[in-house]
């Protein structure tokens, strides 16, 4: 479901720090880890995060920039990272793949003419999570001790399952999704300056007077990662259809239309491969040894990631641990 349709549904209400201090978030790692990484490669000289060899870790930089703020908040981060690929979702990542391609030809005209605007924003549209971008950033996080679990398939899916299950506080992540794989409520914004926003699943499905099931099916029709939505249905025309109708089957009845495997996805955020998890929440970083992994070990400047692990250090001491390893 777009972005633009779900946030015109979805409850959402700005809310301070200090409202969500002493909780654990589950972040899915892949979306908060995304964005630090472009807005590093866009802002950031590419000679500060390149080792000799060429290969680029721009994640480090952002994952040092970005821990501070979880700590100094007194918030506990769990990074979930996205296991394989539904097959459903083939069709969304490919096309993400040929929207990279294009940024990428532009991104060689650019650097052809010589616009170091252009291919600055260009290149952080070209950015994907490789092998080593996520092998680095896990081992970064070991050597800090953040916890991390791995999802059996969408890390937002395994998010939204902890916060139901009540193992984590909060799922935290941009992707609306969060609401239709159920999560009670989520924390938005973790990556820009200024308070969080906080999603809440009750208070949407009250405003609209739908159930859970009711709510995805709004999303099926208007479009998801895994399904093209109907024609000239938008999120209002869809919620009105579902409580007219009583849910998907008898929207797509009254319109005469079709969805391909509408029962396997309105499973697919009922029933979603994810896992039981209570993650061990208490942190005991080895500060030294990853500020050792990430200038040392792949060359970053260490004037770039300095500032991040005296904050990581001193946000620690402050909320109790004192003791470094």
């Amino acid at each position: 479901m777009g972005n633009a349709d779900l946030r015109e549904l979805a409850v959402i209400e700005e809310v301070p720090f200090a409202d969500l201090a002493g909780s654990v978030v589950a972040i899915d790692a892949h979306n908060w880890l995304y964005r630090y990484l472009t807005t590093t490669v866009k802002w950031t000289s590419d000679d500060i995060y390149t080792t000799e060899e060429g290969t680029e870790v721009a994640n480090l930089v952002g994952t040092v920039q970005g821990l501070p703020k979880f700590f100094e908040h007194d918030l506990t981060p769990v990074f979930v990272f996205d296991g394989a690929v539904m097959d459903l979702k083939e069709d969304e990542v490919e096309k993400r793949r040929e929207q990279r391609e294009h940024y990428e030809q532009k991104l060689e005209a650019a650097r052809e003419r010589d616009d170091p605007v252009a291919v600055a924003r260009l290149e952080s549209r070209t950015q994907r999570l490789t092998e080593t971008i996520i092998e680095t950033t896990r081992e970064l996080l070991d050597l800090l001790d953040v916890p991390i679990v791995d999802a059996p398939a969408e890390g937002e899916a395994q998010c939204a399952n902890m916060a139901r299950q009540g193992t984590v506080d909060y799922a935290g992540t941009e992707d609306y999704d969060a609401l239709l794989f159920g999560a009670p409520l989520t924390v938005r914004q973790l990556t820009s300056s200024g308070n969080p926003e906080l999603m809440d699943l009750d208070a949407t499905l009250a405003k609209h007077e739908l159930t859970w099931e009711g709510l995805v099916d709004v999303a099926i029709l208007c479009g998801t990662d895994f399904n093209e939505g109907i024609s000239g249905i938008g999120p209002k025309t869809a919620v009105k259809l579902v409580c007219e109708h009583g849910d998907l089957f008898g929207a797509l009845d009254a319109r005469g239309e079709h969805i391909d495997d509408a029962d396997r996805i309105r499973r697919l955020f009922f029933d979603p491969a994810v896992e039981d998890v209570t993650p061990d929440t208490t942190i005991d970083p080895d500060i030294e040894a990853a500020r050792e992994y990430v200038v040392g070990t792949w060359e970053v400047d260490p004037d770039e990631v300095e500032r991040g692990f005296d904050r990581i250090e001193a946000a620690l001491v402050q909320t109790g641990l004192e003791d470094w390893t």
